[in-house]
């Protein structure tokens, strides 16, 4: 538990972070948690090869709890004016070569892998910024049941069986510490045509963030570009790491959607795009195991992802679907990867 301490002062000495209203006040706390359930898979891309699939549970708890203000006052410096959440979460991703029939697999190809995973973080917001900072503790090798849950996958729907999880990465625990901060700039459009669109807006969200871990170590920098209806409700739909960081938190702002006449309250939705930069230092699934001999291919320092979709706003719910572009990240890969991000989100 000394990591907890550690993440706290990281937040605490980074100036609280926040979420922009476009006018909009909300002076009272939200007193809902968020249960989100991410869903990642290559299928959406027409493949089954490298990030194969990637799945995540995830509760955002109530903002402004007393024990998470508590913990947060005893940190060197706090911001009372700052909204803070929990945020506790459960992932596996699943990592194979291009080809999964050979056994073994092609040596020049990214290894077989798989990264099973607790996150444990605290999520902040003041003005026109939202800070993120999630400590991430778990196992890379058989020990993450990936070759279980992908063998068992392919099964039930007939797909191609995998054959070289014999050669996966070796057992290894794991630890990441992220940190984002993302700012955002909203514009109302006040446009009338073809049919009026109350609450309509633009906004632009630039985002920095760092990975510092023995599973990944990057720095990142992008952007995101967002249309739609009750954009302040949100700062994009999450996504599992590393990716273009959104998030699990949304609040609906408004009640006088275009179907508040068939009495539907909290309606919004926007269609978003972005990009985002890495500059990677390590990445296990490519480097290989830290402490011991495994497979292992020659990454390329910086990736690139392209990122479109749809989120939907509906009362307490929130469902999102995002389509991903990932540059070749290591030597030899012939094309890049494509694949899509399902997810839902429901207040409690």
């Amino acid at each position: 538990m000394r990591a907890l301490p550690i993440l706290l002062t990281v937040l605490a000495l980074v100036p609280g972070p926040a979420l922009a209203q476009s006018g909009t006040s909300q002076p009272t706390p939200d007193d809902a948690g968020i249960l989100t359930l991410q869903f990642q898979n290559d299928l959406f891309g027409g493949s089954d090869q490298h990030f194969t699939h990637g799945t995540r549970f995830a509760w955002l708890s109530p903002e402004s709890r007393p024990w998470i203000e508590n913990l947060a006052a005893l940190m060197p410096i706090y911001d009372p004016g700052v909204k803070r959440r929990a945020s506790y979460s459960l992932g596996q991703n699943i990592y194979t070569p291009s080809d999964i029939t050979r056994n073994p697999p092609d040596p020049t190809d990214r290894p077989y892998a798989g990264w099973l995973y607790v996150g444990v973080g605290l999520v902040a917001e003041k003005d026109n910024r939202l800070d993120n900072v999630e400590l991430d503790l778990g196992v890379v090798g058989p020990a993450a049941f990936a070759d279980t849950v992908q063998t068992r996958w392919h099964r039930a729907f007939d797909l191609t069986h995998p054959e070289g999880w014999d050669h996966q990465l070796k057992n290894e625990p794991g630890v990441i510490l992220f940190y984002e901060r993302k700012w955002r700039m909203a514009k109302p459009l006040p446009l009338t045509w073809p049919v009026p669109l109350p609450n309509l807006a633009v906004d632009a969200t630039p985002h920095a963030g760092l990975a510092l871990g023995n599973v990944f170590t990057y720095g990142a920098g992008g952007v995101m570009l967002r249309l739609g209806q009750d954009l302040p409700s949100d700062y994009g739909p999450p996504r599992i790491r590393p990716s273009l960081p959104g998030g699990d938190f949304f609040r609906p702002t408004v009640n006088d959607g275009p179907l508040s006449g068939l009495g539907v309250k909290g309606f919004g939705w926007y269609v978003f795009g972005g990009a985002e930069l890495r500059a990677v230092g390590r990445n296990i699934f490519l480097d290989g195991n830290t402490f011991a001999d495994s497979r292992s291919v020659s990454k390329k320092f910086m990736v690139a992802d392209f990122q479109v979709g749809l989120a939907v706003t509906l009362d307490r719910y929130r469902l999102a679907y995002t389509h991903i572009f990932r540059t070749p990240e290591f030597e030899g890969q012939g094309k890049p990867d494509q694949f899509g991000a399902l997810s839902l989100s429901v207040r409690f």
